[in-house]
């Protein structure tokens, strides 16, 4: 009984960083060049992030890649966690209007690398986004 007891114990304090970090990664973000917002929330079993808001700059580059509205855009989708901060799905990149097998980890409550991979993870490209205060 006693062994049971410590295995529901042990299970139960190892689940918990993976829901605190899936608490964490909902939010407002922007990416590091701060012209771009994105909202990442709970879509089903997973987190999208939604381009809330965006620079016309950023807009322009979106149009001539092939998306003409980025506002609105999701830009994140499938994201679930896989451990140790870490969350996996795909992102689309609207100025080169590509999709790529993401991969988000959170470096901590107001950081997180985003990294997009295609070609099974020949091409990867990261950036950091920090979160939006109000």
């Amino acid at each position: 009984m006693r062994r049971i007891i410590i295995t529901i114990a042990a299970m139960a304090l190892s689940a918990a960083p993976a829901s605190a970090s899936a608490q964490a990664i909902a939010g407002q973000w922007t990416n590091y060049k701060k012209n771009v917002v994105v909202q990442v929330e709970r879509c089903g079993a997973a987190y999208c992030g939604r381009v809330v808001q965006a620079s016309a700059k950023a807009q322009a580059k979106a149009r001539k890649g092939g998306t003409p509205n980025l506002v609105g855009t999701q830009i994140l989708t499938g994201l679930k966690p896989i451990g140790d901060g870490k969350f996996r799905g795909k992102a689309f990149v609207p100025k080169r209007n590509i999709h790529a097998t993401a991969t988000v980890r959170q470096l901590s409550d107001d950081v997180m690398q985003v990294q997009g991979c295609v070609l099974g993870g020949l091409l990867c490209d990261n950036e950091k986004w920090t979160r939006v205060t109000s």
